[in-house]
């Protein structure tokens, strides 16, 4: 099984204790309230949906990591297709980094405690 399987199979146990956020909407609110311990973005994002997010995300010391695709973001979750999530709780946010590793660019961020 892939890490990312696995960081994926990780957020429906999160989704089942109400750690999740769903969608961008839902992701922006969890990083405005200081919720978001995670944020998960689906590789084929539009352009218009990852700056939603990353403009928030600029001044906020919250990681964030893409992920598969819309559908396979959605399907882990029992949802449609997603372009977002939000972690909201670093028992779960903390497992799931170490299975995505460092981000594409090469960073590795730390995430907040809960």
């Amino acid at each position: 099984m892939t890490s990312e399987k696995k960081a994926l199979d990780l957020l429906g146990l999160a989704q089942r204790a109400g750690a999740v956020e769903r969608g961008v909407d839902a992701t922006r609110r969890a990083l405005r309230e200081g919720r978001a311990r995670l944020v998960l973005i689906a590789d084929d994002a539009s352009a218009a949906q990852l700056k939603k997010i990353t403009g928030l995300l600029e001044h906020r010391p919250v990681p964030r990591r893409q992920v598969g695709g819309q559908e396979a973001l959605g399907a882990a979750l029992g949802a449609g297709p997603l372009s977002a999530v939000a972690i909201t709780r670093g028992d779960f946010a903390d497992p799931m980094l170490r299975h995505l590793g460092e981000d594409r660019d090469g960073s590795k961020v730390a995430s907040g405690g809960e």
